[in-house]
Parts: structure tokens; sequence; C-alpha cells
């Protein structure tokens, strides 16, 4: 093979290709863990969320779930940050600041209680009511983030920021007797109620 002087011999480099199919495979798993972990602890209660009984609803080895969370202290955390966040995201993306005062009340409790009465949540109160202190502080700190974000979609005046507490303790209550009772609860009137009393007030 001759080479023609003054001339680099051209070679075939095909671009490097990067993929982020490892990384979406890991967050798929990730979630998959944690949406078996939401659904264990609502079918059969928290004692049953164990790391093994979890890794056999989800189809993994405890292996997995040690490389994703560390251990079961971890997956039952990452539950209530998952539950956190999706509140979070819910919250920042409702639109209310050009709406009425009783129309944007309404939007604020609707969002925050499709929020508090799904799954997730439910699990991740579970959660933190088996696992006081420690971790579960700063969740609980994560929450009370959580509310004054609420409190401030429906009043910027800090004199009202008790407002959202009561919305909170008054969603958590409705909650709470569902969790009891094992099924859906109408809470049509208790909505009514609530909303007609912070309107109420903050006129």
């Amino acid at each position: 093979m001759s080479i023609t002087a003054g001339r680099k011999p051209r070679t075939s480099v095909r671009p490097t290709r990067r993929t982020t199919a490892p990384r979406k495979r890991g967050d798929d798993t990730r979630a998959k863990i944690i949406d078996e972990t939401v659904r264990c602890i609502v079918e059969e209660g928290f004692a049953a969320a164990t790391a093994k009984h979890v890794a056999e609803r989800a189809g993994v080895t405890w292996g997995v779930i040690q490389y994703h969370f560390g251990d079961r202290s971890g997956l039952l955390m990452a539950v209530v940050d998952d539950g956190v966040a999706r509140l979070l995201d819910s919250l920042s993306s409702a639109e209310v600041s050009e709406l009425p005062l009783r129309e944007r009340i309404e939007v604020v409790i609707d969002t925050a209680w499709s929020c508090y009465s799904s799954p997730t949540s439910m699990a991740a109160f579970e959660i933190l009511q088996a696992n006081r202190g420690g971790s579960s502080r700063q969740h609980l700190l994560e929450m009370n983030a959580a509310i004054n974000q609420l409190g401030r979609l429906i009043t910027d005046d800090p004199a009202n920021a008790g407002v959202a507490e009561v919305i909170w303790a008054t969603l958590r209550g409705v909650v709470l007797a569902r969790m009891i009772v094992g099924a859906e609860v109408d809470w049509q009137r208790e909505r009514r109620a609530l909303i007609d009393m912070v309107t109420h007030y903050l006129r």
C-alpha cells in the first residue's frame, strides 16, 4: 500500500454516539420499584413492604434495590420524595393568578386533593407515620414548604399564612378517613364547606 508524500492516510472514524439508553433503563427501573412499593403499601399495608417482597413484586433482585436505594429505609424515603415532588410540580404548574378569589381557592384545593389523595401520597403518609424522627423530619420540612407554596397560590398576605395549614389539615383528615375505611370517600360536602370558609375568611 503506497502513501503519497505529504498526505496523511485517510482513516475511517465513526462519530461517537452518545446514548441515554442505560440511564433511561435505570430511571425506568427505579420508577418501577417505587410504584410497586406504593402499590404494596396501599394493597397490603406498610409492614408488608419489605425489600424482599417489593423486589418480588417488581420482578427485580435485592441487589437492584440496593443499587438504587441503598436499603429499605432509602426505598421508603424515595417514595416520600416522589410524593412531595409530585405535589410541588402540580402546585407550581397551577395557573390561578388571574382567577377570582373563589375560583382560585377551588383550583388550589382540587389540585392539592388530587395529589394528596393519590396512592403515592397515601403510601408516603403511612411511611412518615411509621418512621418518626430521623430523616422523616427533613421530609416533613419539605412538606411544610409545599404547604407554604399552597398558601402563596391563594394569598400573598403573611397574615393569612394559616389558611394553607387549615386546608392541609382538612385534606389530611379526609385522606386518613379514606385510609381507615379502605375505600373511596365522598368528600364533596366537606369540599364545599372548606371553599366557603376560606373564601369568607379572605374576603
